[in-house]
């Protein structure tokens, strides 16, 4: 473990979507001399800069140089940085080790501090973190949740001790930071897996292999939660040397979490709990159902009750930016699902809202993905069609086309205000206006939780 005191550290990847501010800020509270590069110019990091004002930083922005990463002791590298990069090969060329903030992380966590609980899947990740974190918060009240949810781990270790169970949602790209430490959680879960982020991996096995990092190192002891009803994950689930815990809403189980009708169950060493009924989840939609399962199989293991678990899901209303209703105006109810960024989160969202009248608001910047089966999803269950522009709505707008959809793009702008107010000009008393975009938000905004925020502030500022 490195010791950082006066030690020259460059972060790579700053971004505006709090990838690099907690590992900064934290690096800059263990008295390292800290340099941050982005390619992003400043007035793009504004934000970001803004957090870290004050703060004893050098900045090199617009740019990245090697020069300065053969002058430093130490590359970080955010998690929006591709780990085929030539220039953190030419760092570790020359004997400088490279890290992300999770690799920071693991290896400062307390002795014995082995109950550390890591979520990862395409969707429903964040959601299942959250109801993980307040079941274990019921039996633990220093519980600790923190990863992909713009809450950095670093900044939370002195909040940790060998009691302190840790709850980390990881997205594909901060898994990579294990396989140098040979690490994986104590128990983790991969909640479902479809194509993303082929923009960034090479294809779909590519992608699949990222997210098994998450219980590649795990040992006998350890568990790891899948999906039966997800069949690329029956295909990993060989390759785990742990005990592998299955969820099913669509079978019943010898042992595992899995829907029975309308009850949600866990089934154990012999005997079998009844958590609740899936009309008591305040969160809508078949895909939240199989959170709720993944979620109940998670605590169970660790050893929260089937009465703490049943509280934490009753209270559970939700998380921002997904499927979060805004408002209703004159009868149509405006929701807010920035958060689905790949044509799966956005099919989930349709189906959860149909079969009420959808006016979808959808498109955006490609990341390699095919629009196929979003397509017969819209034209079977959506109304009418906004576009917002970017690299993947011509391709969107084709597949649209091609599933016999010809009609149903109703706009196409380049303006969020503009494509509400067409919306709103269509929806009718009893529809939802979904913003479920199924692409990234790049062009237009500088990232989803950029797009959600303007989609609320214009939507209650409606008259």
């Amino acid at each position: 473990m490195i010791d950082l005191t006066n030690r020259r550290v460059l972060v790579m990847g700053l971004g505006v979507h709090g990838g690099g501010l907690g590992v900064a800020r934290w690096l800059v509270g263990q008295g390292a001399v800290v340099t941050v590069t982005d390619l992003k110019r400043a007035e793009e990091l504004q934000s970001s800069l803004d957090a870290l004002r004050g703060l004893s930083i050098e900045y090199l922005l617009g740019e990245h140089r090697e020069q300065d990463f053969l002058n430093t002791e130490l590359v970080v590298r955010g998690p929006g940085v591709p780990r085929e990069s030539p220039l953190l090969r030419l760092a570790q060329e020359h004997g400088i080790p490279v890290e992300m903030e999770m690799g920071l992380f693991v290896e400062r966590l307390p002795r014995g501090a082995a109950q550390v609980v890591g979520i990862t899947g395409t969707k429903g990740k964040t959601t299942t973190t959250l109801m993980v974190g307040a079941m274990l918060a019921k039996a633990n009240a220093k519980t600790v949740v923190a990863g992909n949810l713009r809450i950095s781990a670093l900044e939370l270790l002195d909040k940790i001790d060998a009691d302190t169970p840790v709850v980390l949602e990881l997205s594909s790209w901060q898994l990579e930071a294990f396989p140098p430490h040979q690490i994986s959680p104590h128990i983790a879960a991969i909640t479902n897996i479809s194509p993303d982020h082929l923009n960034r991996y090479r294809d779909l096995d590519d992608y699949a292999e990222a997210k098994q990092i998450i219980f590649r190192y795990q040992q006998a002891g350890d568990f790891v939660v899948l999906n039966f009803d997800n069949r690329i994950l029956t295909h990993l689930a060989p390759r785990a040397f742990s005990k592998v815990v299955w969820t099913s809403a669509k079978r019943a189980l010898n042992e595992g979490a899995y829907r029975e009708g309308d009850a949600l169950l866990w089934r154990w060493g012999g005997e079998r709990h009844k958590i609740m009924d899936v009309h008591e989840l305040r969160v809508a939609g078949a895909h939240n159902v199989e959170n709720a399962l993944a979620a109940i199989a998670v605590a169970s293991v660790w050893g929260a009750t089937p009465e703490q678990i049943a509280s934490a899901l009753a209270e559970f209303r939700g998380v921002e930016h997904r499927q979060e209703l805004v408002r209703e105006i004159n009868g149509v109810r405006y929701v807010n699902d920035t958060t689905a960024t790949a044509p799966a989160a956005a099919i989930a969202a349709i189906q959860a809202f149909a079969p009420s009248g959808i006016v979808l608001i959808a498109g955006g910047s490609d990341k390699a993905l095919g629009f196929a089966e979003m397509a017969r999803v819209v034209v079977a269950n959506v109304r009418y069609v906004i576009l917002l522009e970017g690299t993947a709505t011509d391709k969107l707008a084709g597949a649209i086309e091609s599933a016999g959809g010809q009609g149903l793009v109703a706009g196409r702008y380049d303006d969020l205000e503009k494509s509400i107010v067409r919306a709103r000009e269509l929806a009718q008393r009893g529809d939802v206006v979904l913003l479920s975009p199924g692409c990234a938000s790049f062009g237009m905004f500088a990232n989803e939780f950029e797009r959600g925020e303007r989609f609320k502030r214009i939507v209650r500022g409606a008259p």
